[in-house]
């Protein structure tokens, strides 16, 4: 399975792998009148994401979720080694914003209310999320687009 970071060409990417492979391709979904740190923590992910350690920091801000305000964003990166004075200075300006709002508006448009969503080969999957069940969904996609 091909796993993509985001971007308008990855997700055209993600088409053309389809049918012999599925693809993985995140977008994040800042919902800020759910939390009020989604945003920035969005933004520090995708400032982190062009240091190369984008999974890294996702993975340690799904753990982490109730420490998301600034101070517990630069102990991150600090455990992370990046480079503490750009990780600083890019989410303070924020420079990833418009990304940030660009995967907002496009998860509106293709009715994503919450995360996680997941879509596969286009389609909106509304099953659970254990890992029998998405595998069988993925399998069945794979299955449809094949035949």
């Amino acid at each position: 399975m091909s796993v993509l970071r985001r971007s308008p060409s990855d997700r055209q990417s993600a088409s053309a792998a389809a049918p012999r492979e599925p693809t993985f391709c995140l977008s994040t979904f800042s919902a800020n009148h759910h939390y009020e740190y989604a945003e920035g923590a969005a933004e520090a992910a995708e400032s982190v994401g062009a240091q190369g350690k984008f999974w890294e920091m996702h993975d340690t801000l799904f753990q982490n979720q109730p420490a998301l305000d600034y101070g517990s964003l630069l102990g991150y990166a600090e455990e992370l080694e990046l480079d503490l004075e750009r990780f600083a200075t890019e989410p303070d300006n924020h420079v990833y914003a418009p990304r940030v709002r660009e995967d907002f508006i496009s998860g509106v448009r293709r009715g994503v209310n919450g995360t996680p969503t997941f879509f596969i080969n286009g389609v909106r999957h509304e099953g659970a999320f254990d890992f029998e069940t998405m595998l069988d969904a993925i399998q069945t996609r794979m299955t449809n687009l094949a035949a």
